[in-house]
């Protein structure tokens, strides 16, 4: 059986959420996990990534194999430093305004 570290997406349309999880490399994305080792969120700034190392080496040490997406999470995770590229600096063109605003009126 080849056992793949992979993500499973979770929550609602347009706005997932992953479980990392230990699974069989032949059954569905979706589907029933081994063991789930840890959670990734894109949706949250800054995004987050939490996994049990720990367990991942584990299961790497017996053999399962983390998908890319899986290993740079991981790298991430060991890093400790920020977890992901933010989208701290994008603002919609109404808070832009207000920000501005705002800067305006520090100024005067």
């Amino acid at each position: 059986m080849a056992v793949k570290i992979r993500l499973a997406r979770h929550g609602a349309k347009k706005y997932p959420y992953y479980r990392v999880v230990v699974i069989d490399g032949r059954a569905r994305r979706d589907g029933r996990a081994i063991c789930e080792v840890g959670r990734y969120n894109p949706n949250t700034n800054p995004k987050l990534v939490k996994l049990d190392l720990e367990t991942i080496d584990e299961w790497i040490a017996k053999g399962a194999q983390p998908t890319d997406a899986v290993a740079r999470l991981i790298e991430i995770a060991r890093a400790g430093g920020p977890t992901l590229k933010s989208t701290e600096g994008k603002l919609s063109k109404k808070a832009a305004k207000k920000a501005a605003e705002a800067a305006a009126a520090d100024a005067e």
